[in-house]
């Protein structure tokens, strides 16, 4: 994978570990996943993942 597509993959996962994090504590309402435990675990995972990805993206691999 090219190091602009991990930048791309991993915002997107940030992204979504966000919305995810914030439906699962209530904040946002309206769908199934408002106010579920499981969401509000699973949501901060994706968004570390997504940080990390972001980061190496950014920083790359070192010789």
């Amino acid at each position: 994978m090219a190091k602009p597509l991990w930048v791309v993959v991993g915002v997107v996962l940030v992204l979504l570990g966000l919305l995810w994090t914030l439906q699962g504590i209530g904040v946002i309402e309206g769908s199934s996943m408002s106010g579920t435990t499981t969401w509000s675990i699973i949501g901060p995972i994706v968004l570390l993942v997504g940080a990390v990805l972001t980061s190496v993206g950014i920083r790359g691999r070192r010789p």
